[in-house]
């Protein structure tokens, strides 16, 4: 496996202009762009213009096909009943997509989809004419790594409740200079009632409109941002399972780096930070996200959560799978076994080992310590 060598030179974000399609604001409704828009006082830098004129352009067309979905739709999914959900939660970059992707081959199991969550307001009226745009936009493979992407493939929600309501993780990487705004909706902390009932609304909305297009299956759900939210999801769902899924916080981080290096910049419509002010915003929300899911995990009922390690998925995938299967009481392992065995044979460089320097592991301890002495985890070793 390929390992990255990693340095203190200081690394600069650049913004190709000219690269408009992967922003996720195009399937946003033309609402929520407008509230966005007006959130960051509509300061938008040169090299973000063409993306915003791009979303507009998407959102405005998209607009008549929304009012109509909700036309036809609207009371149907009101009344649709979701099955408590299976939730998967980690911090980004901690293997939460190889999981969702693996559970998502059960057939007992439906999940949000990468065209369900990039234009959610019109995926079950409108799928034959809207997902082929969709798929034209996308690469064959994730800017960050090697992980196949397509529209059909599972995806997390959050990218889903950016494009519904402007209170997502995701926004802040298209308007980083209030990034640290949209941080405080992943934990949910210092934000006005409102926010967070009408966050808990459309969240409602769109499970159980996937839940439509799933034909009422259970859901298998991928969001880090949710690890933060237990006491929400609880509020909503609570006899929901859930699978936390953890990685050596050393490879979190560079992982992290070299995710918003290679994706960040193809969604920002303002010229991001530099380097260094990114690195303490993402491990200030590592440190948050994290002190709140140890407060809260202790309010899932004894037997609705399980927690795996992603280096001991790597290594014997099968049996941790099973596991999950085995501790939360879920049935169907038997049946789809062949399934998952068919999906893991397809799958190869599942873990980016880095090597570092004695600064920047220090540096990376002194923020990240908490969980890298409970977890017991050594850069060393990986282990």
């Amino acid at each position: 496996m390929a390992s990255d060598s990693v340095t203190e030179r200081q690394d600069v974000l650049h913004v190709d202009p000219f690269m408009v399609t992967f922003t996720p604001l195009a399937g946003s409704t033309f609402t929520n762009l407008l509230r966005l828009l007006a959130q960051n006082r509509f300061r938008v830098d040169a090299s973000g213009i063409p993306r915003v004129l791009y979303s507009l352009l998407m959102s405005l067309a998209l607009s008549p096909l929304n009012l109509l979905e909700r036309l036809r739709y609207g009371k149907a999914i009101r009344s649709t009943r979701v099955k408590p959900p299976l939730f998967i939660l980690g911090h980004w970059r901690s293997g939460t997509t190889f999981l969702h992707n693996i559970l998502a081959q059960d057939s007992q199991f439906g999940y949000p989809s990468t065209f369900q969550t990039v234009t959610p307001g019109l995926f079950l009226w409108f799928e034959n004419l809207v997902k082929p745009l969709v798929a034209s936009s996308l690469p064959e493979k994730r800017p960050e790594d090697d992980v196949a992407l397509g529209a059909d493939l599972p995806q997390e929600d959050e990218y889903a409740m950016g494009n519904l309501c402007p209170f997502s993780f995701y926004n802040g990487w298209c308007f980083p200079r209030n990034m640290a705004r949209y941080h405080r909706y992943v934990c949910m902390d210092d934000v006005p009632a409102h926010v967070v009932e009408e966050w808990k609304r459309r969240y409602r909305l769109f499970l159980r409109k996937v839940t439509v297009a799933c034909d009422g299956r259970r859901l298998v759900v991928k969001n880090p941002a949710n690890t933060a939210r237990i006491r929400l999801l609880l509020d909503m769902y609570p006899d929901a399972r859930f699978v936390h899924i953890r990685r050596n916080p050393y490879h979190v981080f560079f992982s992290m780096k070299r995710n918003i290096m290679t994706e960040m910049t193809l969604y920002c419509v303002q010229q991001p930070p530099d380097w260094p002010s990114l690195e303490r915003r993402m491990t200030a929300l590592y440190r948050r996200m994290y002190e709140k899911f140890f407060a809260e995990r202790r309010l899932i009922p004894d037997g609705n959560l399980v927690e795996v390690r992603f280096e001991d998925l790597v290594d014997r995938p099968l049996a941790v799978v099973e596991g999950i299967y085995d501790e939360l009481g879920l049935s169907g392992y038997a049946a789809a076994r062949d399934a998952f065995a068919g999906y893991l044979a397809s799958q190869s460089n599942l873990s980016h080992p880095y090597r570092a320097g004695e600064e920047i592991r220090q540096r990376i301890y002194d923020e990240l310590h908490e969980t890298i002495d409970r977890w017991g985890y050594d850069l060393q070793t990986g282990q």
